[in-house]
């Protein structure tokens, strides 16, 4: 139903008139990425007068209505695994896939007093439930599950973790006080660069595999040209200076708008 509930929507959207010259694109967008890409659109919908439509949910979620045939242009995934399956499937437009960012994790409490820039918590009982987004359904959660086994503490919090179905509904749980405590994704938490509110300690890199985020174009957008020039505009050195304030680590774009494989992230095709 829920589906159903999704294709009649964005085919209502769709199928809505605008204006001459002006064009739709539909961007499924993993639930972390959803702040930037809301950022992104108000850019690209200015300059270009296309329109973007967000379907943001957890990549799992989002590339089973791909392979159900959803009808989106683009796929903003959490991942690489996931876009590239759709790309060995034949679903995506040949040579479109690339790392658009890498993301960053961080331990966080709504208390602005209760972590103290370190992992220390994590070894005291200041805390019954600990959030993290389910590893089955999101890479982060997958991320927040190596620290806590680097730090050597996976085993003695396993009775305590709240799993939210993507890492919207963890940092949620962290925000009401459902959990005293959660792995976010940095980008949920940072305003200008900084903190907005609550406690936090950023979790070096070093601890868990590089969240490389790659997106795609799907094969069904292959006509409509502002799919492409969307992908354009996150892959320029614009696009890629917003996320660097959102707190990702981003890609380098060279004079012809290609990405440099620089700070982990790979340019898969030309």
């Amino acid at each position: 139903m829920k589906h159903c509930t999704l294709w009649l929507v964005l085919t209502i959207c769709l199928n809505t008139p605008l204006t001459a010259g002006a064009a739709q694109v539909t961007v499924a967008v993993a639930s972390n990425f959803l702040q930037p890409l809301k950022a992104l659109a108000e850019t690209f919908e200015t300059e270009t007068g296309h329109r973007l439509i967000i379907s943001s949910a957890s990549s799992g979620k989002l590339y089973a209505q791909i392979l159900h045939g959803a009808p989106f242009d683009i796929f903003l995934s959490a991942d690489q695994q996931k876009p590239e399956a759709l790309e060995q499937a034949g679903k995506i437009v040949p040579g479109s896939r690339f790392t658009y960012a890498v993301g960053r994790l961080a331990l966080w409490s709504a208390g602005p007093d209760l972590i103290k820039d370190s992992p220390d918590i994590l070894q005291t009982d200041q805390f019954e439930r600990i959030a993290l987004a389910n590893p089955r359904l999101a890479p982060y959660g997958v991320a927040a599950t190596e620290v806590m086994q680097a730090l050597g503490v996976e085993a003695r919090l396993r009775s305590k973790q709240v799993l939210g179905e993507n890492i919207a509904q963890t940092y949620q749980f962290v925000y009401t006080g459902s959990a005293r405590i959660g792995f976010v994704a940095l980008s949920q938490l940072l305003s200008d660069g900084q903190i907005r509110s609550g406690s936090a300690w950023i979790i070096p890199d070093s601890l868990h595999s590089p969240v490389r985020q790659d997106a795609v174009q799907l094969r069904r957008s292959a006509a409509n040209p502002a799919a492409a020039e969307f992908l354009q505009l996150l892959r320029s050195a614009a696009g890629q200076s917003l996320l660097e304030g959102f707190g990702y680590r981003i890609t380098t774009p060279d004079t012809t708008g290609k990405l440099d494989p620089a700070n982990g992230a790979v340019l898969v095709s030309d």
